[in-house]
């Protein structure tokens, strides 16, 4: 009897944990893939003898030769119940990769779920140089040198700490901005995910996000950070194929002069919180607001989102992670359903 109640009691609160959960995201399909890119030849190195396995026998590599560089990783997921017009294509920003859209540093769902929940096919990239993209040698063909980031870069440059020296190991020592939506508890889980950048690469980038458009076919692109100049300019490229732009905090733009390419398209710019305390924001958004202004003046439509205004505030750069994450995604969802973007 004693056994009976305690397996009784173990399957109501196995039950009272699942009503309690998320209701799992039902696929047509998912995978992956890689487009883009280029062969290159390299030649003149000498061969080296390597042991690829401690303990191995040595073998010669010639490092001469042809190699595939600059392409770039995507994988998707296919709702079984879709909603969405157009696929939903999330490019990441400097440094990043594409788990900047999927599980927080603290482990709640991302943009990426949240999305796919609404009925979106969501295709989410590793860009050229970043994560499961692979690396190209320096400088024979990405010029320059990679920038690594320390442990405190981010806290203090995305608008997470309340200015230089805010950072600490300690969590609890941390100054963060009043407010802040950030999850210094998972802070830790976010600098793991940073990444090498160059910051010569900008052409081959935006050739292989051309060449993931010219494959999905018209989507929807949801931009952040550096990926602001990348997400107007394939705009600019292929605006057949893009039919609503998402940037969020977009350090970049597109080529001023070719605005009115942009005209048909409906966009969107989020801007997060605390960029009047910043010294390089407040000039960041000013040259974004300019060329949202271009495009209207050329006749095409232009939202422009301050969250605090519109009443959520605290985030962070790093706003599709920070704790009120949901909120963001459902004033984009919104947005999205307005502009008549959904089926």
């Amino acid at each position: 009897m004693p056994r009976l109640a305690i397996v009784s009691t173990a399957a109501l609160l196995m039950a009272s944990t699942l009503a309690n959960a998320a209701e799992p995201i039902a696929l047509r399909d998912m995978g992956s893939f890689h487009v883009g890119g280029r062969l290159v030849e390299i030649t003149g190195k000498p061969v080296k003898e390597v042991t690829f396995t401690l303990g191995g026998v040595p073998a010669k590599v010639d490092p001469n030769g042809t190699y595939q560089v600059e392409q770039m990783y995507v994988q998707y997921f296919l709702p079984a119940n879709e909603k969405g017009a157009y696929p939903l294509l999330m490019w990441h920003g400097g440094g990043l990769t594409g788990v900047t859209w999927e599980t927080t540093p603290d482990g709640r769902e991302g943009f990426l779920n949240y999305f796919l929940r609404k009925g979106w096919s969501v295709y989410n990239s590793d860009a050229v140089e970043r994560g499961r993209a692979g690396w190209a040698q320096y400088p024979d063909i990405f010029k320059g040198e990679p920038v690594f980031l320390t442990t405190a870069n981010p806290f203090q440059r995305f608008r997470i700490g309340d200015g230089p020296d805010s950072y600490d190991p300690d969590p609890a020592k941390r100054k963060l901005m009043p407010g802040s939506q950030f999850p210094n508890d998972g802070y830790e889980n976010f600098v793991k995910q940073n990444v090498p950048r160059w910051t010569t690469t900008d052409d081959a980038i935006v050739a292989a996000y051309i060449a993931e458009i010219d494959r999905v076919g018209p989507s929807i692109i949801m931009f952040h950070s550096q990926a602001g100049s990348f997400g107007f300019k394939v705009a600019q490229a292929r605006p057949d194929k893009v039919k609503a732009l998402i940037a969020l905090e977009p350090a970049g733009v597109g080529d001023p002069d070719k605005a009115d390419v942009l005209k048909n398209i409906p966009t969107l710019i989020v801007y997060g919180d605390y960029i009047e305390k910043d010294s390089r924001w407040p000039k960041i958004r000013a040259t974004g607001i300019a060329f949202g202004d271009k495009i209207k003046a050329a006749g095409g439509s232009v939202d422009v989102v301050d969250l605090p205004q519109a009443g959520i505030k605290g985030n962070s750069h790093m706003m599709m992670m920070d704790k009120n994450n949901a909120e963001v995604a459902a004033l984009i969802q919104k947005w999205l359903e307005g502009k008549g973007l959904t089926k």
